[in-house]
């Protein structure tokens, strides 16, 4: 798998430009040099023609700063890269190997990792190490030393420069267990000890560099520091890190770093995290007000603000109304329940981690439910259930709660309490394949009404140890490669990756950056039917026991709504955006009309807000910050004409235009949501 960064200049200007390409390019997304005067302008999809705009607009338009150059950058996912036809011939491609894919990217980065460490016991002698592994984009390194600064890494790295410099040889050496253990002993390094005595393997495996330094090691390594640039390598940050993620352990002080075979993959990589940086949706999520997690509640609880709020609403409406359509029944089902489900179940015995304290009441114990699950099967049980009953799918956007450690928990996408948007389809063993086929059909419906196209597939099977008999699991991954097959989607294998409870198909979603989210799951159950002895009378009146498939498409409301903000970098469609139309008033002489316009929109469906209070231009560069897409301007003449001025963030001035030709026009829009993900500034 490769990311693709195409440059056209070694010198990247901020901020950026963003304009997602249609479905159809090969790039998620590209950034490019607006235009000043644009032809005609896209208000998220639908076109207006071109108009005159006021003065007033013009000349705040004239005020504003001129953009500098922008650079083009364009994120892939996969080894095939084509040229798009937008882009200029002069571009020059720089493709970002993995470790995957570059066996000569791994050992730079595992070899940075033990350059630092050198680096760093050379600077304080008195720091111990631990472990040092490569990782997705680099490389960290455990130190037991007193906190780092800034400018430690700055030391730190130049150091890292001399001893690569200095050109050492990475030395392999195997000695046996006692003599490690001699050598450690004498270095006084505590740590090396533990990770000595999980080492089962034997020899031990050792790896020098040059005379000086050596550390427990399998390797690969490249052959000496040399081979490494020190102008594609970067330390990142700090970070304070549990031993063995033991929070009763020390802490320790965790040195993230970057390495790339070449400094122009350095530089492309930098672009790529400062625009992920640009869209974390932590920052976003205050910035535009949308959401919250309070100290004053505790961690990993989320205050959902009113514009986060509408977001949720959109989503669970959307959500409710195309699960109805396809047979869902909705349910409403305790947050709380008997601990005695929780046992049966057999989330005491294999997710007690995970589980809040248990809570006793009148003398009998209840738990946070962490799943969903047991409570949609007790409402299958309130009844006697016939053959001529199935497929049973019910549904629920289920609050669940989970123990994290603090540590681990982040912004939206790791919290302690969250809604699932939970379902189970309980069918008979012929009804498996066509089952799947509707949940990947739903699962497709829902993600592209919210702009994602791009997936990733994988099938997991059986594992080693399981439950259910030979031919059940046969037929359940046949009916899972079936309906794949059925849809035309390409997946992977992930033999032995299944549950033990049944096979399972997961989905990540890639957003505009090309980074991969795994939201959706299709798992085949054959474990709670029979703990929880669910049956159903057969066509010969027999006894006969239910498959059970668990599924979710979102994930979770919380962390999908976090990669919504992510992906759109905070400028939601105009469908999904909380206040569509922001009306400005030139000066409070025009308030009157204003409030009527507002009712009007309002009245419609429309999400609308007056603003006042200040110049007409702090106004727009307010409501620009905010990312509300319309912004409606009423001055003198409007009020005179009963019309309106409105300015497209992404189309700039559209135009006047009467109230109820804004709405038909905003209507139109957002009639079809699928079909306005991506906005852009036509050419």
């Amino acid at each position: 798998m490769l990311r693709s960064f195409l440059v056209r200049s070694p010198k990247m200007a901020a901020p950026f430009a963003i304009s997602p390409l249609p479905s159809s390019t090969p790039f998620p997304f590209h950034f490019h040099k607006p235009h000043s005067t644009p032809r005609f302008a896209s208000l998220h999809g639908t076109l207006f023609s071109p108009t005159t705009s006021s003065s007033i607009l013009n000349l705040y338009r004239a005020k504003r700063q001129k953009c500098p150059s922008f650079i083009t950058l364009a994120i892939a996912t996969d080894s095939s890269i084509h040229q798009n036809q937008n882009q200029r011939g002069s571009e020059d491609k720089i493709v970002l190997p993995t470790n995957e894919s570059s066996e000569t990217l791994l050992r730079i980065r595992h070899t940075c990792a033990h350059v630092m460490a050198m680096a760093v016991q050379k600077l304080f002698p008195d720091a111990k190490v631990t472990i040092g592994p490569w990782i997705e984009n680099g490389f960290y390194y455990d130190f037991d030393i007193e906190s780092l600064t800034d400018n430690d890494l700055k030391k730190i790295k130049k150091e890292m420069d001399r001893i690569i410099g200095r050109n050492l040889p990475l030395v392999r050496e195997e000695v046996s267990r006692d003599e490690a253990l001699r050598r450690i002993m004498a270095l006084n390094e505590p740590y090396k000890i533990e990770i000595l005595e999980s080492i089962k393997e034997e020899p031990i495996t050792i790896y020098h560099i040059g005379e000086e330094w050596w550390d427990l090691c399998a390797g690969p390594h490249v052959d000496s520091t040399g081979k490494i640039n020190k102008k594609a390598v970067e330390l990142e940050s700090v970070a304070g890190a549990y031993w063995r993620g033991d929070v009763r352990k020390p802490m320790l002080q965790r040195i993230y770093g970057t390495a790339w075979e070449n400094e122009e993959q350095l530089k492309a990589y930098l672009h790529f995290k400062e625009e992920a940086k640009r869209r974390d949706h932590r920052r976003l999520g205050k910035d535009l007000d949308l959401f919250s997690i309070q100290d004053d509640a505790g961690g990993g609880l989320v205050f959902w603000h009113p514009k986060g709020a509408i977001v949720r609403d959109i989503i669970e409406d959307l959500w409710k109304k195309i699960h109805m359509d396809r047979d869902y029944d909705l349910l409403y089902t305790p947050h709380v329940a008997k601990a005695e489900l929780w046992k049966i179940s057999g989330h005491l015995d294999f997710y007690k981690e995970s589980m809040y304290d248990q809570m006793s009441i009148e003398d009998e114990i209840y738990q946070l439910r962490p799943m969903n699950c047991p409570n949609h099967i007790l409402v299958y049980k309130r009844k006697l259930n016939s053959y001529r009953d199935f497929p049973i799918r019910m549904a629920e956007l289920g609050t669940v709660y989970r123990y994290e450690l603090s540590g681990s928990l982040h912004g939206l996408f790791r919290v302690r309490g969250f809604t699932q948007d939970d379902a189970h389809i309980f069918c008979l063993e012929d009804q498996i394949k066509d089952e799947i086929r509707g949940v990947l059909d739903l699962t497709e419906e829902i993600l592209l009404k919210f702009g994602f196209d791009k997936y990733e597939v994988n099938l997991s099977t059986r594992p080693e140890k399981a439950v259910g008999n030979d031919n059940i699991w046969e037929k359940a991954i046949s009916a899972l490669k079936d309906a794949l097959d059925d849809k035309g989607w390409t997946y992977q294998i992930d033999e032995g990756g299944g549950a033990f409870y049944g096979p399972k198909i997961d989905l990540k979603i890639e957003d505009a950056l090309g980074r991969k989210w795994q939201c959706s799951t299709i798992q085949v159950d054959f474990n709670l039917p029979q703990r929880f002895d669910i049956t159903y009378v057969d066509s010969d009146g027999e006894s006969k026991r239910p498959i059970l498939i668990h599924r979710a498409v979102l994930g979770s409301l919380e962390r999908f709504f976090g990669v919504l903000i992510e992906h759109y970098a905070g400028d939601f469609p105009l469908w999904l955006s909380p206040i569509q139309v922001r009306v400005l008033p030139v000066t409070d002489a025009q308030l009157e009309y204003c409030n009527d316009v507002i009712n009007n929109l309002k009245k419609k469906g429309i999400r609308a807000q007056v603003c006042h209070g200040e110049r007409l231009a702090k106004l727009i560069r307010n409501a620009e910050k905010q990312k509300i897409p319309l912004m409606a301007v009423v001055g003198a003449k409007e009020v005179e004409t009963k019309s309106v001025t409105v300015r497209s963030r992404f189309g700039g001035e559209l135009g006047t235009m009467s109230v109820d030709d804004l709405i038909s026009r905003i209507n139109l829009t957002t009639e079809n949501p699928s079909s306005i993900h991506h906005f852009d500034i036509s050419n």
